[in-house]
């Protein structure tokens, strides 16, 4: 590596900066290859696997854009899998993807059980899709019976892309880890402008109250997220509230996508 010959202050400053490039450097050339720590057939096996693996996913994608593309308007519904039938969350989610199907939206679920179930079966007795986007897991969800149209997904990250980019709008009720992943995602593709703006309505005020006030507690207050971010979302649990509230927005907003707006859903 060429030295550059400095005196003065900045010359120890210079030497380290050198240093650190020069050793940057010989790590760069170190770094072995998929051949160096296997043996030919071994490295070729695993690259025939990996390719295999993004063919999957691509083919994942294809079929949800095949099967969804026409599907529209829609909106996405969250909440959990271990909600029971005949529990007041349960009758409520039914309730509103009823309305939502007899209003002209398709309903877009999970495709499991619980909630998942009572999104699609009220959608199912409506006149507009019922949508199930299944997942294979370790514990081997079971797809309910309520799917007019019933798409399966090996991996989450195409079933996400799907539930996002076909969506006019989010509804979430109560839910673990698998629902607040679902609508953090909404969230942030929605904040950072890499999905246009849409509805994201929380079901169940007494259940969403405590982490509402966090955010606006710590992240709002610290900092840490934009002064009316946390405006994203808001809470109702009227299912005709939800509904009308579906309708507010679009009617400012409009169904029709802009150019921008298909730009922004290409993911």
């Amino acid at each position: 590596m060429k030295t550059i010959q400095q005196t003065g202050p900045d010359s120890k400053l210079n030497i380290e900066m050198e240093a650190t490039l020069s050793t940057a450097t010989e790590k760069r050339m170190r770094l072995p290859g998929l051949r160096d720590m296997l043996d030919p057939v071994q490295a070729n096996a695993a690259k025939a696997r990996e390719s295999w693996h993004l063919l999957g996913i691509m083919s994942e994608f294809y079929e949800a854009s095949e099967r969804l593309a026409q599907v529209r308007p829609a909106i996405s519904m969250f909440g959990s899998a271990r909600i029971k039938p005949g529990t007041p969350y349960y009758e409520k989610g039914e309730t509103i993807a009823r309305m939502l199907s007899e209003a002209g939206f398709a309903v877009i679920s999970g495709g499991g059980p619980g909630m998942m179930e009572a999104f699609n079966k009220g959608a199912f007795t409506g006149p507009n899709p019922s949508v199930g986007l299944n997942i294979h897991i370790a514990t081997e969800q079971i797809p309910n019976d309520y799917q007019d149209i019933s798409l399966w997904f090996r991996h989450f990250f195409p079933r996400k892309v799907a539930f996002m980019k076909y969506t006019s709008g989010y509804i979430v009720l109560p839910g673990g880890f698998g629902t607040l992943d679902e609508l953090f995602e909404a969230l942030t593709l929605i904040q950072t402008g890499q999905s246009r703006r849409l509805p994201i309505i929380l079901v169940g005020e007494e259940f969403w109250r405590g982490m509402l006030d966090w955010i606006r507690q710590q992240l709002e207050a610290g900092g840490l997220i934009s002064p009316g971010d946390v405006e994203l979302m808001q809470v109702l649990d009227d299912p005709q509230a939800v509904v009308d509230a579906i309708f507010d927005f679009h009617e400012q907003e409009g169904f029709t996508l802009t150019a921008k707006d298909t730009q922004l859903i290409s993911l």
